[in-house]
């Protein structure tokens, strides 16, 4: 006999068994849409230009588009080691703050609010970096020759990004040393 809890507990392993499936479906769909356009592309560049150029040019109209991942590669690494500049020291001397100097009250106000700011989206922080922090802090400071996209102003803007994370996270490992090995 089949009681009116087994029924129910049927059910929702069939939704959460559908719920699985979809997202099993979903991640598939996404592969093979990312095969087929990877396929496409590589049909018309050569993968030893991709591979082994050194320009990268997808928009320019009337000559040559080039697609080289090389430039893409090291503006992002230039861009991390800016924002690793950035993000390190003030994360790292927030968070001795927070763990060794900071009175309760007031680590129960910042740390919330820090790990709030953690969950702001990155769009934000980008449209921050165009509309503020390049015209208005940047080329005050270097002069009109800075670009509005530039990658100082990229890596400064994601240091900020990554800040509330790397603070956090130290404070939090710091915080769990007992007090012992601390004087130690």
């Amino acid at each position: 006999a089949r009681t009116r809890r087994s029924v129910g507990e049927g059910v929702v392993r069939v939704i959460l068994f559908a719920a699985a499936a979809l997202s099993v479906l979903t991640t598939t769909l996404i592969v093979i849409s990312l095969l087929r356009e990877t396929i496409s592309f590589f049909g018309d560049v050569s993968i030893s230009d991709y591979l082994f150029g050194t320009k990268w040019t997808p928009l320019l109209a009337g000559e040559q588009q080039s697609f080289n991942v090389w430039p893409l590669l090291f503006s992002t690494f230039y861009i991390t080691a800016i924002a690793l500049l950035v993000a390190l020291p003030l994360g790292l001397l927030s968070a001795i703050y927070l763990a060794e100097y900071a009175k309760p009250g007031v680590r129960k106000v910042i740390k919330p609010i820090l790990e709030t700011l953690a969950g702001v989206p990155t769009i934000v922080f980008g449209y921050f970096a165009l509309a503020f922090f390049t015209p208005e802090v940047l080329k005050p400071l270097i002069g009109s020759g800075i670009g509005t996209n530039n990658q100082l102003a990229a890596g400064i803007i994601v240091g900020l990004l990554v800040l509330p994370t790397i603070a956090s996270v130290s404070e939090d490992a710091m915080s769990a040393v007992p007090q012992s090995l601390r004087e130690g």
